[in-house]
């Protein structure tokens, strides 16, 4: 007699195949959601590493500034130590020269001639003065062309007081120069009035 099989099989093989395709979906849910995990942490771990670099390089930054207001700082101050030492080297240049002014405005101004007031400014000078007459002035004006610390004589104002007393005002621009310049190509040192 034919055995005839009147279990469910297909229902129950039906199940089978369900239950096995649950267990495979569960596992590969359970692949991704820890490949999700897995690649979460791998970037938050890159991002934690990469603000600590960050970080790092913030405050290594942040010293390199105050490195470089250091060295601005004392680039200024370096700036006005050497500008002061430029104005005492002028200074200690031109101390000399005073008196050479003065001992050539002695050497160089004629008879008849004096002066009422000499101004400085720089290597410029005005001379404001009486003369006994222009050629006296005109006498003056060659002593200092010839001079060896003055030079450039520019006669700016003369006036004539001939109603009173006879004497002659004038102003008179020149240029105080140290031997050691030259004008014209020619040293002046020992050029002077005699």
């Amino acid at each position: 007699m034919a055995r005839i099989n009147l279990l469910p099989w297909r229902e129950s093989l039906r199940k089978k195949r369900q239950r096995d395709f649950g267990i495979a979906t569960g596992i590969a849910l359970l692949a991704v959601a820890a490949a999700a995990a897995g690649t979460h942490f791998y970037i938050d771990d890159l991002i934690r590493y990469q603000k600590k670099r960050n970080t790092l390089l913030e405050k290594e930054i942040a010293a390199m500034d105050l490195k470089i207001k250091s060295i601005q700082a004392l680039e200024k101050t370096k700036a006005k130590l050497l500008a002061r030492m430029d104005v005492i080297q002028q200074l200690q240049g031109s101390r000399p020269q005073v008196v050479h002014l003065f001992d050539e405005l002695v050497k160089t101004i004629p008879d008849g001639t004096h002066l009422q007031t000499l101004t400085q400014k720089g290597a410029n000078l005005t001379l404001i003065g009486k003369a006994q007459s222009n050629a006296r002035v005109s006498s003056y004006m060659r002593n200092i062309e010839s001079s060896a610390w003055l030079a450039k004589p520019n006669l700016q104002v003369i006036t004539n007081k001939s109603k009173s007393g006879g004497m002659s005002d004038f102003t008179l621009a020149a240029r105080q120069i140290s031997p050691v310049e030259e004008r014209g190509g020619k040293s002046r040192k020992g050029k002077g009035k005699k």
